[in-house]
């Protein structure tokens, strides 16, 4: 019986208020120090709207995020993105990238994959017996 690959995307950010860890689903995201932003910064070196989140759809019916510098309008953050070291105007993410996007905030990227698991119920006539001289009396050992 084959089963489908499940992923899970998931975004660890780290900033002045901690670490906090979001589950990634919907289509689209905003990051930013903008209290209206879905994944809020928690920092004053942070732009208001930094970067976005892009759902896109792989050829397998899989879905992978891009990030990108600024809001989805196209205005660009002040400090920009660094992604694994490199400084980028947009990256799709792959398993463990680290954003950073200022200083002491960064966040860490997660593709969690894992095979569907199938359970079928035990079939009502799996029976195991059991002799009575398969039980060891306990006096013995």
């Amino acid at each position: 019986m084959p089963s489908e690959p499940q992923q899970n995307h998931l975004l660890i950010i780290e900033d002045d208020k901690g670490r906090r860890e979001f589950l990634l689903d919907a289509p689209l995201y905003s990051i930013g120090r903008d209290p209206k932003c879905d994944i809020r910064l928690v920092s004053q070196f942070v732009s208001r709207r930094h970067a976005t989140l892009v759902q896109l759809t792989n050829d397998d019916g899989t879905f992978f995020y891009r990030i990108v510098d600024g809001n989805a309008k196209g205005r660009v953050s002040a400090n920009g993105l660094l992604i694994n070291g490199r400084k980028l105007q947009a990256h799709d993410l792959r398993n463990e990238d680290e954003v950073v996007f200022g200083p002491k905030v960064r966040a860490i990227y997660y593709l969690l994959r894992r095979d569907a698991v199938v359970t079928v119920p035990p079939d009502e006539f799996d029976i195991t017996l059991i002799s009575p001289n398969m039980i060891g009396d306990p006096e013995d050992d």
